[in-house]
């Protein structure tokens, strides 16, 4: 949940949530409770001096926060503010009175102010429906309708699905990259090709640990499954943008971050065009030039060796420069590389070795 002191970003809020209105916690019960009873409810899961200031009215509790107690207060008019941290339920009965000027898309009363609510103060705000028996969480901008464990489940499942395919497209381009980064082939075209399905397998994984999260401990078979299909891709997503933004120079950390930003910013229509996702990471000035060729640093390539660890491989292509570099270079001048010894050495070279045999056997199978 959110801090006052130091909120959190709409989309981890989000989920975190989720996480807290999973079926089978104690909050979900109270919601169910209400929608139940059909009484309607509005609760406010945060309390600092923004949310006193628009709250009139009502009555001050600081009693512990369960379920039933938040039950039978909705069903006075009037919201339930509750300190979520703290696990408190705060006040009740509370007119709450947001910025009349902060836009809002929704028609009812209650859902008005949950959206005004939830973009003044930061904090999530729930609104459930007296009349349609609907319970939507609010997250800054973020409109979010609770749904049933078992709808819940199988758009989890469908969504799984198009991650598995989306995925096994991904590790063909990503296998024809490899081999041409081997011979010294690859152009921005390839690249891009990568990075479109890169992110077309993390925006998919978003969604589904969204579904996850709101499914609680109801999804855990459906997690083994996402956790084995969405593995690594993160890592994938940053060796890449080090391996060939050249103007990142070694690439620190928040200059990785802000490449990722441009590539999220893109619409998802956009990630299957090469031209635009080369474009988006600074790969190529304009759309002409998108078979510019491009050498790799090495990243990607050295974090598939096993038992090589980030430092000693950044450490590598400090040394070398570019991944040719480090495929020509001799065991001897390996060695200078500080912390990599003789047999290290070995090693790397050797897997190397295998990586450009593989990539290139599958190339023209």
């Amino acid at each position: 949940m959110s801090t006052q002191s130091s909120p959190s970003p709409p989309a981890e809020l989000l989920r975190s949530t989720l996480e807290a209105v999973a079926p089978g916690t104690e909050l979900r019960g109270a919601l169910e409770r209400i929608a139940r009873g059909r009484t309607g409810g509005l609760i406010v899961l945060g309390f600092d001096p923004v949310v006193e200031s628009i709250s009139s009215g009502g009555f001050e509790l600081d009693v512990p926060f369960s379920a039933t107690r938040v039950r039978e207060l909705a069903k006075m008019d009037g919201a339930v503010v509750i300190d979520f941290e703290r696990r408190r339920i705060v006040r009740a009965a509370v007119q709450l009175l947001p910025d009349p000027s902060i836009p809002t898309s929704e028609s009812g009363t209650r859902h008005r102010t949950a959206e005004r609510v939830a973009k003044q103060t930061g904090f999530p705000v729930i609104s459930v429906s007296q009349s349609m028996n609907i319970a939507a969480l609010y997250v800054h901008d973020i409109r979010h309708v609770l749904l049933d464990p078992e709808e819940l489940a199988s758009r989890a499942s469908q969504a799984l699905a198009t991650l598995e395919r989306y995925r096994a497209r991904f590790e063909q381009v990503s296998a024809s990259l490899t081999a041409l980064e081997v011979e010294d082939q690859a152009t921005a075209r390839e690249v891009a090709a990568v990075a479109g399905r890169q992110e077309m397998v993390w925006r998919i994984g978003q969604e589904i640990a969204d579904f996850l999260a709101e499914l609680g401990t109801a999804g855990r078979l459906l997690r083994l499954q996402f956790d084995e299909a969405i593995a690594g891709i993160d890592q994938e997503r940053h060796l890449l943008i080090r391996d060939y933004v050249h103007s990142l120079g070694n690439a620190p950390d928040h200059e990785v971050a802000q490449a990722l930003t441009a590539l999220e910013a893109l619409p998802t229509s956009a990630l299957i065009e090469p031209e635009k996702v080369a474009r988006a990471l600074n790969l190529i000035s304009s759309p002409d030039d998108v078979d510019t060729p491009l050498s790799p640093r090495g990243y990607r390539l050295l974090a598939k060796i096993p038992g090589l660890k980030p430092h000693p491989a950044a450490r590598i292509v400090a040394r070398f420069g570019t991944l040719q570099e480090i495929l020509s270079a001799p065991l001897e001048d390996m060695i200078t590389v500080p912390g990599i010894d003789r047999m290290r050495a070995r090693m790397i070279r050797e897997g190397l070795s295998r990586i450009a045999e593989t990539a290139t056997l599958e190339r023209f199978v």
